[in-house]
Formats: C-alpha cells, structure tokens, sequence
C-alpha cells in the first residue's frame, strides 16, 4: 500500500499536523520530533506529491512559449497547440505566454530570452537556433533557476533541461531508407532541401540521410543543399533552377518551405517528377501526397510536443521525476495510402 501522511503520522507516533510541519518545512517542531518524522518518511519509503501540494495551494505556472514566427506550416500548427493549451490555463493551473521571434534568428532569440528572464517566468520552452550565444542565453537562465525545454530543434550543448522532439538522425536515415527503395537499381542525383542549417534538426537529418545514402546507395549522388529559410517563394526559384541544371531522379525536403516546392514539381513533366520525400503532414503535404507529388512525409505530432514541454517544464518546476517513456516523441511515416 502506498504509504500517506497518516501513516507516517502513525509510524513516528505524532500528530497529522506535525507531520504536515515537518513536511513543509514549517517552525514549531523539536528536533527530535521532526528528527523522527524524517526517518518515519524514509522508512515507508514515502515520495510527496509536489504537483498535487501545489494544486492545493493555488500555485499558478507561468510558462513563456518563444516561437519562430515564419510561414511555416509545422510552425503554425505548433503556435496553434500552444494556444490550446494557453486555453486551458485554468485547469491546468498555467498561465502561457507567447513570444514571437523571426526564424533562424540567433541574436534575436537571445534577446527574446533576456527579456523573458526579467519576468520571471516558472519554464520557458523554445524552438532553438544552434548557436553559441543562444546556448549561454539558455545556460543563464537555467542557472536562475528557470528550467528550459527546447522544442523540435534542439540545442548541440546540455544546457536546456530537456527535448520536446523527435530524434532527427533516424528520422534522415529513414528518408534515406526510403528513397533509395524507390529508386532501387537507379543511378543519378538526388536534390536536398533544407530551411536552414543553423538549426540542429536540420543538420541532423541531413547526417542521417547522407550516412544511409552513402552506405547503402551508393549510385545516387548528393546534390549541395539548397537552403531555402521556410520560404515558399524562395524554395520554387531555387528548385527550378537545379531542375533545369540537373536530371534529379529524388528529393529530399528535410524542412519546411513545401508549397514552393509543390509549385516547382508542377512545371515537371509526370515522367520527370522525382521520387520526394518530405517532413510534417500539413494540407499542402497531404495534398500532394495525394496527387502523387510526393512519396511519403515524415510527420511529428506537435501537440504531443507540445503537451510534453508542459509536463517537463511543471516537473522541473516542483523538483520531480520524468517519465521518459511519457515524453518520447513519436515518428510516423505516411504513404498516400494510410493517411489519417
């Protein structure tokens, strides 16, 4: 049976106020009183419950959300389950603000995070720029005493206190994995589209990919990446351009930037349209996976994220466990004929 307060009370022979004294670190104890509360304590092998306590206090989370604020369909969709959770303040005994920085931004990320260190906030959960001033940023508000979540992209240094995301390496293996399985028996180029490889998600995918690629299929060449900063209009100029320049039989989009990329493929013959691969199960993925555009999309649930950082950061918060099980962030792969 899983020991209580009055099971305490009873084993150190004292009163429930007593134990309640000893427990919130309260005056008005002897020593040898509160001496034997503590050894009753470790002896049932009891583990206060912290949330609950501040449940019942009234105790009230201030979180701050620094989000990329970009047209970026993952990104909305992210801000979208933010606010969700924003709306639910009053059940969850939260209060979430939202701050809004331009995307692959270092310097304005470590400004958002100065200021956000003034208010005084319980957490702060952020999609990180790998840099290193925005890793001391995050080192000094930890070392405030403010816990740290980055979400999707993570940070090369230990600094944040966890990782609301999907683990980026596999997910590049398994876009490689796929890819040279529908290119099996082919030689040519393969293009590779990122949003920026200043964030670490990207340059882990694109490692895992080119590990696999290099290992197992070796007759498809590499193209440079095409940096294309989430930016649709940018992504269809750059795109067009290597598809006049290269016979390119598969693509690999590891970031966002989707719709310019759709657009590009339309000006393709069907039977120079190459095999695609892409991130996030947004409309404009979904439709093209439907029109035979794309192949498959690697899709990560933002509100588990989400929802994630909000546990993790109220565990940091009251000096409690995670359950690692509990925060593992999911990849799922979908064809044209399994989507949801």
């Amino acid at each position: 049976m899983k020991p209580t307060v009055h099971s305490i009370a009873a084993h150190a022979g004292v009163s429930l106020a007593t134990v309640d004294r000893v427990l919130n670190a309260r005056p008005g104890v002897r020593a040898a009183t509160r001496a034997r509360v503590e050894a009753a304590v470790e002896a049932l092998g009891f583990v206060r419950d912290v949330a609950a306590a501040n449940l019942a206090k009234g105790r009230i989370y201030p979180f701050t959300f620094i989000l990329p604020a970009n047209d970026n369909s993952f990104m909305r969709e992210l801000r979208s389950q933010v606010l969700d959770a924003a709306s639910r303040a009053g059940v969850e005994r939260t209060r979430i603000d939202i701050v809004d920085v331009p995307a692959f931004d270092g310097a304005a990320l470590v400004a958002a995070l100065q200021q956000v260190a003034e208010t005084g906030p319980a957490g702060v959960a952020l999609v990180a720029v790998d840099a290193p001033e925005v890793a001391e940023a995050v080192a000094q508000l930890r070392q405030s005493g403010v816990p740290v979540v980055t979400l999707v992209s993570d940070l090369s240094s230990s600094e944040r206190d966890h990782f609301a995301g999907i683990d980026n390496i596999a997910a590049g293996r398994t876009a490689a994995s796929l890819l040279g399985r529908f290119l099996s028996g082919c030689s040519g180029s393969v293009a590779i589209l990122a949003g920026s490889m200043l964030v670490r998600d990207h340059r882990e995918r694109f490692e895992g990919f080119c590990a696999v690629m290099a290992a197992e299929f070796p007759s498809l060449t590499l193209l440079p990446v095409l940096e294309g900063l989430d930016d649709p209009l940018r992504v269809e100029a750059l795109l067009r351009e290597q598809f006049a320049s290269h016979d390119i039989l598969g693509l690999y989009s590891l970031g966002a930037g989707n719709r310019g990329l759709v657009r590009a493929l339309e000006t393709l013959e069907a039977s120079k349209r190459p095999a695609v691969i892409a991130h996030e199960l947004t409309q404009t993925t979904r439709a093209a996976l439907e029109r035979g555009l794309m192949d498959a999309v690697l899709n990560q649930d933002a509100g588990h994220e989400v929802r994630s950082a909000i546990r993790v950061l109220k565990a940091k918060a009251d000096g409690a466990a995670v359950v690692a099980a509990q925060e593992r962030i999911r990849l799922d792969i979908f064809l044209k004929d399994n989507l949801p």
